[in-house]
Order: structure tokens, then C-alpha cells, then sequence
């Protein structure tokens, strides 16, 4: 059974490899242990979702993770990812709502995420669970 949590210290070599696997093509500035100590300056929005393990001891490993936002106004979605022999069980529904659950608790009303043009497969998940495609051109700058 995968239990979905808040991160926590001792999660952090596990969730570097963890997206470096699901996210081999990142850029430089998205370097996992970069954007897990930036975010942590700022607050404690990252979930992971953890499977008993297949080792003798049990040992739980990561199979998803999700880094959400909070600016007050809008909640944000970033780097929601399953592993890729972990999909289609429900592990990504259960982040996605955990992590609404967890902003409307901080008074969001609108939750926002960004998907790949070339990720089409992730935007049918997305609009099963109520996102809808919104006519924006996102732009970004980096400095």
C-alpha cells in the first residue's frame, strides 16, 4: 500500500534519485538537491509517496513525489511524477489530491500547474481530475 507524506530530511538522496530518474532531461537549474534546498527555504510543500520495500528488512523507496506552491493567491503543481512501472495504480491521483487537499487547507482557491507540449499523456490524467486546459502563454525568465 503507497502511504503519501510531507518530505522529510532523510528523504533527500532518495528524492534527488528519484527525479533525476523520472526527469533525465531537465536542466541545469532544475537540478533536483538545488530545487529541494531552494524550496525548503521557502516552505515545506513537497510530498512523496513511499511503497514498502522489496528487501528483506522492508525498506520503503520513493515511487512519486509532487512539489506544490502557495504565493496566497494561487497553488501551484510542480514535478508530479511516478516512476514509470508504478503508473496507472492511482499513486499520481493520490499525490495530486493530497497536495490540493493540503493547499486548500492554506486558503487556495485555484490550483495551477504546467505540463510539456510534448507530455500530451499527462493531460488527459490532469483533466480527469478536474484541470482544464486554460489559453495562456507561459513565459519565464532566467537569471
Amino acid at each position: 500500500m503507497v502511504k503519501v507524506r510531507r518530505y522529510q530530511a532523510a528523504d533527500k538522496d532518495a528524492l534527488v534519485q528519484f527525479w533525476q530518474t523520472v526527469f533525465p532531461d531537465d536542466p541545469v537549474h532544475n537540478a533536483p538537491a538545488r530545487v529541494i534546498d531552494e524550496k525548503l527555504r521557502v516552505d515545506d510543500l513537497i510530498f512523496v509517496a513511499e511503497q514498502p520495500g522489496g528487501d528483506v528488512a522492508g525498506t520503503p523507496y520513493l515511487v512519486g513525489a509532487c512539489m506544490a506552491g502557495y504565493d496566497g493567491h494561487r497553488g501551484w503543481l510542480y514535478a508530479v511524477a511516478v516512476l514509470p512501472d508504478q503508473q496507472r495504480r492511482g499513486i499520481g491521483k493520490q499525490l495530486v489530491l493530497h497536495s490540493i487537499d493540503t493547499l486548500c487547507d492554506l486558503g487556495c482557491v485555484k490550483i495551477n500547474l504546467q505540463i510539456r507540449t510534448d507530455n500530451t499523456a499527462v493531460a488527459g490524467f490532469y483533466k480527469s481530475m478536474g484541470f482544464s486546459i486554460e489559453d495562456r502563454v507561459s513565459m519565464g525568465l532566467l537569471v
